[in-house]
């Protein structure tokens, strides 16, 4: 029986990067063999154990021939005279394809070390085409190697172009294409995700939504870079700079979607475009299954986004009605979040990356105002129903008048 380290934790290693997980392949062995000694069995699909102490994954040595359409789609054979350079051969990249000995000998039969030099994704085999949820995972590599200066193979680009042309992407699950994206938007660059699967095809099946964004105009004083699309993932890149959360950066990726229904008379002009958008959102997480989280910040980033940038010019009844709108005086609430993804859209305009946004403390500096009024004497006045909230509300109003008015911030009511 031999054990290989392989995948990620060799690409990682060899790349200077910190290695998080490891896992294993086993050759000449048999699942009685893996539980004699002590490995608990995980796999579902195929045989993949957890060792005993560590609890790190070992996968018995496997080939995977096609069945049927989809990622799930394959038969797998595990048996002792599989060999490490047949398992290898069934990885989707070439940098994937590499492992290494207990003692540091490495296995690069496919050329992975060559192609981590030149910064290439490349495809190990053919076989490659097999599985949609590949296209996913480079592009998914994208987003955290392009930082490194890695580029796709123009081979593996086009193999990709013709996955998507033969229908492959179409049967893509929900639950895997959320997963992808999820990963992707933890990524350092999460917009080289969606560049990829611009540049194989796979955008326009996949994430219609905003691939309806790309060619449609924005006014050029407010967006040098004109086209909404690419507005999205600039955003997306200064949301990714602005947080670390993947809430905030999916929020400032979709919070432009109702500018691809705008009527065309009125272009490059999007009036209404942030309640437009809404029915497209709840269309695009009902149908990857995006958790509530997600959606509820993106709903509200979507909406209010333009009163966030207009709050130097906004009434101080508008200003507190937006931030119970958004739950600011509730707890937990998701404020700084909101004002985080309006900043990565405002920043997300060529020369607009580094420019400062008052908006946000306008914003803070209301909700804290507001939050802080003493409705006491109201709770003991005897009103009754609608009326002790109007109350409250005119409180925060004047309190919130009060806070940024001095800066001369706010209109008068």
């Amino acid at each position: 029986m031999e054990i290989y380290l392989v995948g990620g934790a060799v690409r990682d290693k060899l790349l200077g990067l910190p290695v998080t997980e490891q896992d294993w392949v086993v050759i000449g062995a048999t699942p009685e063999t893996m539980l004699k000694q002590g490995f608990r069995s995980v796999g579902k699909d195929f045989p993949v154990f957890l060792h005993p102490q560590t609890y790190e994954e070992y996968a018995l040595a496997r080939t995977e021939r096609k069945t049927a359409h989809g990622y799930k789609g394959f038969s797998v054979h595990a048996t002792p005279d599989v060999s490490l350079e047949q398992d290898l051969l069934r990885r989707d990249l070439t940098i994937n394809a590499m492992a290494m000995s207990k003692d540091g000998e490495l296995v690069d039969p496919y050329h992975g070390q060559r192609d981590l030099d030149q910064r290439i994704f490349r495809h190990v085999s053919p076989a490659f085409a097999e599985d949609p949820v590949r296209i996913l995972r480079v592009a998914r590599f994208a987003a955290r190697y392009t930082r490194l200066g890695f580029k796709l193979a123009d081979e593996t680009c086009a193999l990709m172009q013709a996955m998507v042309a033969a229908g492959e992407v179409d049967y893509l699950v929900p639950e895997r294409v959320w997963a992808e994206l999820y990963k992707a938007l933890n990524e350092p660059v999460p917009s080289a995700f969606f560049h990829t699967l611009i540049r194989c095809g796979a955008l326009a099946k996949i994430f219609p939504e905003l691939d309806q964004l790309f060619g449609v105009p924005q006014p050029e004083r407010y967006h040098p870079e004109i086209d909404t699309g690419l507005h999205s993932l600039m955003s997306l890149d200064q949301a990714a700079l602005l947080s670390v959360r993947p809430e905030v950066r999916f929020a400032a990726l979709v919070h432009d979607l109702g500018k691809a229904v705008s009527p065309k008379d009125n272009l490059p002009h999007h009036y209404g475009h942030e309640a437009a958008g809404l029915p497209i959102l709840d269309r695009l997480c009902t149908r990857l299954r995006v958790p509530n989280a997600f959606k509820v910040l993106a709903q509200h980033v979507m909406q209010y986004h333009t009163h966030c940038h207009n709050a130097g010019q906004l009434r101080a009844a508008t200003l507190t009605d937006t931030l119970v709108a958004l739950g600011a005086f509730k707890a937990p609430h998701t404020l700084n979040d909101f004002l985080l993804a309006c900043e990565a859209d405002a920043r997300g305009r060529t020369g607009f990356e580094n420019s400062p946004y008052p908006q946000a403390d306008i914003f803070r500096t209301a909700a804290l105002a507001a939050s802080t009024v003493d409705s006491s004497a109201i709770l003991t006045s005897g009103l009754q129903g609608a009326k002790i909230g109007e109350a409250i509300r005119s409180l925060r109003i004047k309190a919130v008048e009060a806070a940024v008015s001095t800066h001369g911030t706010v209109a008068n009511q």
